[in-house]
């Protein structure tokens, strides 16, 4: 993992009420079905005990995850953004030579991705593949169809 990871104001904000609900709420609730699960009697022969803790084991995994990005999170000022070539948190324009068809993503932190969103992580082969370019730019982009060749049209945040 890098130095840093850059995040959104909003997606700063998501991973700490996630983090902050599955070290309450998420807790109390296994804490509370484990409870329910002793009280059945015979704990080496009781399938709910044993799922109950795993799924304790699975939630404390992921409060440690979401703690270490949280160590390493940065909120990036959006005012500061370069649109002069693609980078992190740019909105990015492109068509694709072969179709036509224009699209536009957002390229953000692997934990903010939400291609229903247009969000694409800076990580993906396909943002990897923007990084750098400039308005008028063509690139040919490694997708999982085979290689598509797109043309950068805007930059913007």
């Amino acid at each position: 993992m890098s130095k840093y990871q850059y995040y959104t104001k909003e997606g700063y904000e998501n991973l700490k009420n996630k983090l902050s609900d599955l070290k309450g709420k998420g807790r109390l609730d296994i804490a509370k079905q484990i409870g329910e699960a002793r009280d059945k009697g015979d704990l080496s022969e009781n399938a709910e005990y044993d799922a109950a803790k795993d799924a304790q084991g699975h939630m404390e995994s992921e409060i440690s995850k979401l703690e270490v990005l949280m160590s390493v999170a940065r909120i990036i000022d959006e005012s500061a953004i370069d649109n002069s070539s693609v980078s992190l948190m740019n909105k990015v324009t492109i068509k694709n030579l072969k179709n036509g068809a224009k699209m536009v993503y957002t390229l953000v932190a692997e934990e903010e991705a939400n291609l229903k969103q247009g969000k694409i992580s800076i990580n993906s082969p396909f943002a990897k593949g923007l990084l750098g370019k400039t308005v008028g730019d063509k690139a040919e982009i490694q997708a999982p169809a085979g290689v598509v060749e797109v043309e950068i049209m805007d930059i913007s945040t």
